[in-house]
């Protein structure tokens, strides 16, 4: 092929000259490049972070263990010491009180249990156990009567007579006072000629006392059948009804007695409801 045909293949090739640098771009060499900004963590999650997941060493594990068991204590001791809260707080003379009764009662239990055995033992040895148990209801019978004041009681007890110069006794003050006698173990009370039975009650205000809707005047006076040796300490111990009364302004006289007569009967009520289970 003829040369002149294309000059334009025979003009050396041109160096490529290298891209300028945009303006404003450092051209510099040793700039260095930053790098994207991370986003900035808060100090909630930063807090977040060191507490969850936990790491507990095994002595934080001990400690805890060891402060649990000491919460728990301290709990429990916390609970019995509020129950018999009241019992501390008593004074010396209610809680020599308290404890002559729950004795009283302790012995009147004992008694009553060793008198169930020698009936059964009677009704199991007896040649004529149907004679046996009639006389064994009789007497049932009769025990039944006296609580419920139907029949007239006599025995050993004593006569409590209570002073009122002043007005000043309440029908609670005498309340109290039948209250500590049967605490006491007695079997029958009377006062002032009216019987005292499972209802009755007592009301009124100093001067004015009325015993199941019966009025009665000072000095009330109460025949007592039980153990003396029971009822006239059930009065006399420290806190017990005659120091009480004394702080009335009143006077109690205990007299202790080998033959008290409780005849103030009540009418024999029969109920309106309830009848015998027994067949």
């Amino acid at each position: 092929m003829n040369n002149d045909e294309n000059p334009r293949s025979q003009e050396p090739e041109q160096p490529e000259r290298p891209e300028q640098p945009d303006a404003g771009v450092s051209s510099a060499p040793d700039a260095p490049v930053r790098p994207p900004a991370a986003e900035e963590v808060s100090g909630r999650q930063r807090l977040l972070a060191g507490l969850w997941p936990p790491r507990v060493s095994r002595a934080q594990l001990i400690v805890a263990v060891l402060l649990f068991g000491l919460g728990l204590g301290l709990a429990i001791q916390v609970r019995s010491t509020s129950d018999d809260s009241a019992l501390r707080g008593a004074r010396q003379e209610d809680l020599v009180r308290i404890l002559d009764e729950v004795d009283d009662r302790t012995q009147r239990l004992e008694d009553e249990k060793q008198r169930l055995d020698a009936q059964r033992t009677e009704l199991e040895n007896s040649s004529d156990q149907a004679e046996e148990a009639r006389k064994q209801t009789l007497e049932k019978e009769r025990q039944l009567g006296i609580l419920a004041g139907t029949v007239a009681a006599q025995g050993p007890g004593i006569t409590l007579t209570i002073s009122d110069p002043s007005g000043a006794v309440a029908a609670d003050k005498l309340l109290d006072t039948v209250q500590e006698l049967r605490a006491a173990g007695a079997e029958a009370i009377e006062v002032n000629g009216v019987r005292v039975v499972a209802n009755t009650y007592f009301s009124g205000e100093g001067g004015d006392i009325q015993v199941d809707g019966k009025k009665i005047e000072a000095p009330y006076e109460f025949k007592v059948i039980g153990k003396p040796q029971d009822l006239e300490p059930a009065l006399n111990i420290p806190g017990g009804v005659v120091q009480t009364l004394e702080k009335e302004q009143a006077t109690a006289v205990v007299e202790r007695s080998e033959e008290i007569v409780v005849d103030a009967l009540r009418p024999a009520e029969r109920p309106d409801y309830a009848r015998s289970s027994s067949p």
